[in-house]
């Protein structure tokens, strides 16, 4: 009996110290993590992220993860050790490249990772084999499959897959590159810098920058630029972001940040004072008029491409047409090269609708364009910090205008309708706000927008002539943005080296064959040419 007894007073021990134990652990990580959270909201540790970046960092869901996702074709072909090596001197000047982010209750911080290998982000794989003619296939299957694939967040969230021996559907030998970064590192035009650093001959990657007190970089800390934007919006940055304003409007935004020269203008009554403050008012009255047509925007055409996407990808690209060929058909109709290839794309969708029986006529589509908010001058110098600058304006394609010539100048109509317009800065505002919120909040703010969208589309003028990577020609290039929420349509038009290709890639339940929207693009712009050839000489809109 009194042997059971100390054994069941030892067993009562014995727990009492495993709960003991077990408590000690819990408080530890909680106190670990608060201690977390506190030194990164306050910058002790690392480099705090802005509240965009943030928001696309908390984006990722099941149907859709915030990857750039990029094709490079080359000829002939690399090998991996060359590759890495590039990426060394290269890739990795850049600080984003080499860190890590961690997540804490206020929101995330960069920092190093001392665990980095590059092995872990320059993978090298080999396509499956396929029939003669039928590599693109594959390696557009590949493409897809990499995009829902989530990169591993204990690691730098970027990967490089090379495939050495790729024989494109021209016959020519080389090799191709997928590259992933996640969106929260930068935006397409940031990684522009990136991509002309790699490049044979290129800029020089940015040297490091200066560090303050608190480690963030002196250009960097405490959210400058995003406080900047935000909390005074009508600034001259702001001006030169957009680009799109007159000197009355960029006179009337300084008037707005300056009390005194406004109240002077006032008092004054007449001349330039009246003048600034009639600007003022003009401004006043667009953003008022932009913020009501953001909120008040209504829900998207109920196409086929618009619903609950399933979770996987397809995607498909065209090979080059001439930009010369796109410029002469925009100068004969007066319209510029991006009115031309928007309506094409809105042509090729209006098609592809058709070809599965559905009624297109009057139909419209929204699509989200991204809008750069850099200062138009020295990019490069601010390439170091990378991160997100855009904002977001939605176009509404007339996919059920049948005419393309009318189309085109309907088109043409709605992108003039555009300018002027402070949408792109009030949606990166919402994008700011998004990443101040907790991940269900921040969905449910998004999700608005996902409602009321179709498509995601780019437009990026690239280098004209053709660059060269380890010591090989870069011959095509091609890469899609993100979807958010439940937009299931991403469409890409890039100019690159004398060509233009158009590329998609889709959510498989929503539009299971995008090859088939990509087959429309080609067929429209030569309609579109033909029409134009039989227009009177002199005939312009």
């Amino acid at each position: 009996m009194v042997t059971r007894v100390k054994a069941s007073a030892g067993g009562a021990t014995s727990a009492r110290a495993t709960a003991r134990q077990a408590a000690q652990d819990v408080a530890g990580k909680v106190q670990r993590n608060v201690r977390r959270a506190v030194a990164g909201t306050l910058g002790l540790v690392g480099e705090r992220m802005t509240k965009v970046d943030t928001a696309w960092l908390r984006m990722d869901c099941d149907a859709n993860l915030m990857m750039i996702v990029g094709v490079w074709q080359l000829a002939p072909g690399v090998k991996y050790a060359a590759v890495c090596e590039r990426i060394e001197n290269t890739l990795l000047r850049y600080d984003r490249f080499r860190q890590r982010v961690l997540e804490d209750a206020g929101g995330a911080t960069w920092v190093e990772d001392r665990n980095f290998d590059l092995r872990n982000h320059v993978v090298l794989e080999k396509l499956p084999k396929v029939g003669k003619g039928h590599q693109q296939d594959a390696l557009q299957d590949r493409v897809a499959a990499l995009a829902t694939q989530r990169l591993d967040p204990k690691r730098p969230l970027w990967q490089i897959h090379l495939i050495e021996d790729y024989t494109g559907p021209d016959g020519i030998k080389g090799s191709a590159m997928i590259v992933r970064i996640h969106h929260c590192i930068a935006d397409g035009i940031a990684l522009i810098s990136v991509t002309m650093s790699l490049v044979d001959g290129g800029v020089a990657p940015p040297g490091r920058e200066a560090r303050t007190a608190s480690g963030q970089s002196a250009a960097h800390s405490a959210e400058d630029w995003i406080a900047d934007t935000l909390l005074k919006p009508f600034t001259d940055i702001t001006v030169k972001a957009l680009g799109v304003m007159g000197e009355g409007a960029a006179r009337s935004l300084g008037l707005l940040g300056d009390p005194e020269g406004m109240k002077d203008g006032l008092e004054k009554g007449l001349g330039k004072g009246v003048s600034n403050s009639l600007d003022m008012a003009k401004v006043l009255f667009q953003v008022l008029s932009d913020s009501a047509a953001l909120a008040l925007m209504p829900d998207d055409s109920k196409t086929r491409l618009k619903g609950k996407p399933g979770g996987t990808k397809k995607v498909a690209w065209c090979p080059p047409i001439p930009l010369e060929e796109v410029k002469a058909v925009g100068k004969a109709l007066n319209c510029s090269i991006n009115d031309v290839l928007l309506s094409c794309v809105a042509g090729a969708l209006g098609e592809y609708l058709k070809s599965l029986g559905d009624d297109v006529k009057g139909q419209e589509i929204r699509a989200m364009v991204p809008v750069n908010l850099r200062p138009p001058h020295q990019p490069h110098d601010q390439a170091h910090t990378l991160g997100n600058r855009f904002g977001l304006v939605p176009l509404v394609l007339p996919i059920g205008v049948d005419n393309p010539v009318e189309r085109v100048y309907e088109v043409r109509r709605r992108m003039a309708a555009l300018k002027g317009s402070y949408q792109p800065l009030l949606a990166f505002s919402l994008l700011a706000v998004a990443g101040l919120l907790i991940k269900p909040a921040q969905d449910v703010m998004l999700n608005l927008f996902a409602k009321k969208t179709t498509a995601v589309m780019t437009n990026v003028p690239g280098p004209r002539d053709k660059l060269k990577f380890c010591g090989s020609t870069l011959e095509q290039s091609m890469f899609w943005v993100p979807q958010s929420g439940d937009v299931g349509l991403g469409v890409s038009i890039l100019s690159y080296g004398g060509g233009v290709q158009f590329g998609v890639i889709t959510d498989s339940v929503l539009c299971p064959e995008p090859q088939r929207i990509i087959d429309e693009f080609l067929p429209e712009f030569a309609r579109l040419s033909i029409v134009t050839l039989m227009l009177p000489w002199g005939e312009s809109a």
